[in-house]
C-alpha cells in the first residue's frame, strides 16, 4: 500500500518546532509495509491544507494528516477535509459526553470552542483518543482514504499504534518495508561510491542510498514490500556485499557506534582506556561516556588545551612543542604516551589540531588534526585535514580519533590478551 503524509503547523515551517511526527510516522509505516510516497508540511491555512490533501489523494489515493484538530481558530484541518470530501460535520453527543467526563477528571470546565472536537464528518470512523481531547478520524469514500490524527506527538504516536496501524495492516498482504545500514567512516562519499561500484543489479530488488554526515557515510539498503523472511535474507546478503566493497572503512551496522565497539573490544581483552585532547576539548571522552557501562573500561582523560597542561600533566617536553608546534605528529604521540602513563591505561587516543576559525597558516591550515593511538605500548599517528566550520571539524576529529583506535584494536591477533 502507498500513501502520503501531511504534517500541518505554521510553527513547523517557521522552524520553531521540529517535525518529529513525520520521522516517527515514516519509520512506523515502513515497518508495517506501507510505502510513503511523499511527505509535505503546510501552514495552518485552509486553502493550503485543502490543496495538499487534494493533491495527495490524486497521486496516491490515501493520505495521513497530523495536526489542526484542536479547538482553536487555527485548527481547521477537519473542517477543510470534510468539505473537500463532501461530508457535512455532525455533532455527536456521545463524544461530547466523553470530553465532559475527561475535563471533569482534571477539574476543568470545557469552553464552547471544545464542542467543535465532538463534530465528526458524516460516515467517518472515530479513532478514540484516550490520551487527549481530539479524536482521530478515518474517512473514506470514492475520492480515497484520509486519516486525521492530532499533532501532539504523544497522542499521535498512541493513536497510530492502537488504531491506525492495525487497520492498515489488514489491507496489506503481510509485506514489509525494511532497511539495514552499513556504517563507514574515514572515506569521502565519492571515493566510497567508486569502491562500491555498480552493485544495483546484484542488490535488486533492494535500493541503495548514500547518507553522508559528520561521522562518515552510511549506506542504507531498503527492501520494499517483501515478505519479512525474504526481506531479512536479502538485506543481510546486501550488507555483506557492501561491507566487502567498503573494506577497512566499514565499522558497524545500523545504530552501532564506534565508541561502543571500542569499549566492547577493550572489555573483552581486559584493557583500560584513557584519552588526551586538545582541540576537541573533551568531546572524545564525552562520546565514550555516552555508552552505559563505559566506566568498566574508561579511566578518564586529560583536556590539555593549553600547552602548559600538555607539559605539566602529560609530560610533553617544552622543546618538542617549540620545535614542532603543538599541532604536530611528535606532540600527538607524546600526548597519548603521557596520558596512558599517568592514568595507568593499556590503550589510549590523543587529538591535537586547529579547529578554527582562526589560527591557521599556510603550512598548518584550519582543519589540520593529528591523531595518535596506542595499544599495549605500540603507537601510531595520523595526519588529516578536515573540512567544515569549527564545530564540524571538532566532531569529525572525534570520529577520526575513535576510528584510529578502533582500527588498531581490530588488527590485534585473536589470541592477544593481557
Amino acid at each position: 500500500m502507498r500513501l502520503e503524509l501531511i504534517t500541518i503547523g505554521t510553527e513547523l515551517l517557521l522552524g520553531h518546532t521540529i517535525d518529529t511526527n513525520g520521522a516517527e510516522l515514516g519509520l512506523a509505516l515502513a515497518e508495517a509495509g506501507i510505502r510513503v510516497g511523499r511527505r509535505t508540511t503546510v501552514a495552518d491555512d485552509g486553502d493550503t491544507i485543502r490543496e495538499a490533501v487534494e493533491q495527495a489523494l490524486a497521486c496516491s489515493g490515501a493520505v495521513l494528516v497530523t495536526g489542526g484538530l484542536g479547538p482553536t481558530a487555527d485548527d481547521v484541518t477537519k473542517r477543510v477535509v470534510a468539505d473537500l470530501l463532501g461530508l457535512p460535520l455532525e455533532f455527536q453527543p456521545d463524544l461530547w459526553e466523553g470530553l465532559l467526563a475527561r475535563f471533569a477528571r482534571f477539574g476543568r470546565i470545557p469552553s464552547d470552542r471544545n464542542r467543535s472536537q465532538a463534530e465528526v464528518p458524516r460516515g467517518a470512523t472515530v479513532l478514540p483518543n484516550r490520551w487527549g481531547t481530539a479524536p482521530g478520524l478515518w474517512l473514506e469514500n470514492q475520492q480515497g482514504l484520509v486519516i486525521l490524527l492530532p499533532g501532539v506527538p504523544g497522542e499521535m504516536r498512541r493513536l497510530l499504534e492502537h488504531e491506525v496501524l492495525p487497520r492498515l495492516r489488514q489491507r496489506g498482504a503481510g509485506l514489509v518495508v525494511r532497511s539495514r545500514t552499513l556504517r563507514t567512516t574515514g572515506i569521502p562519499e565519492s571515493a566510497l561510491a567508486e569502491r562500491v561500484g555498480e552493485v544495483e543489479a546484484a542488490l535488486a530488488p533492494l535500493s541503495l542510498a548514500y547518507l553522508p554526515g559528520l561521522e562518515g557515510v552510511d549506506l542504507r539498503l531498503t527492501a520494499w514490500e517483501l515478505q519479512p523472511e525474504e526481506a531479512a535474507t536479502r538485506l543481510e546478503a546486501g550488507v555483506d556485499l557492501l561491507r566487502a566493497r567498503a573494506g577497512e572503512f566499514a565499522y558497524g551496522v545500523d545504530q552501532e557506534d564506534l565508541a561502543a565497539l571500542i569499549l566492547a573490544e577493550a572489555r573483552r581483552r581486559g584493557f583500560r582506556l584513557a584519552t588526551a585532547e586538545s582541540c576537541t576539548g573533551g568531546a572524545v571522552g564525552e562520546r565514550i561516556t555516552r555508552i552505559a557501562g563505559s566506566s568498566e573500561v574508561y579511566l578518564g582523560g586529560v583536556i590539555a588545551y593549553h600547552n602548559a597542561v600538555k607539559i605539566s600533566e602529560l609530560g610533553v617536553r617544552p622543546e618538542l612543542i617549540t620545535a614542532a608546534g603543538a599541532v604536530s605528529e611528535p606532540v600527538a604521540l607524546a600526548m597519548v604516551t603521557g596520558v596512558v602513563g599517568c592514568l595507568g591505561a593499556d590503550v589510549g587516543v590523543a587529538v591535537t589540531g586547529i579547529a578554527g576559525p582562526g589560527g591557521g597558516t599556510t603550512d598548518k591550515p584550519v582543519g589540520l588534526v593529528y591523531l595518535a593511538s596506542t595499544v599495549s605500548g605500540t603507537s601510531r599517528v595520523r595526519r588529516i585535514v578536515l573540512p567544515g566550520d569549527r564545530q564540524e571539524i571538532r566532531a569529525r576529529a572525534v570520529q577520526a580519533a575513535l576510528f584510529l583506535l578502533h582500527q588498531q584494536l581490530a588488527e590485534l591477533p585473536p589470541q592477544h590478551s593481557l
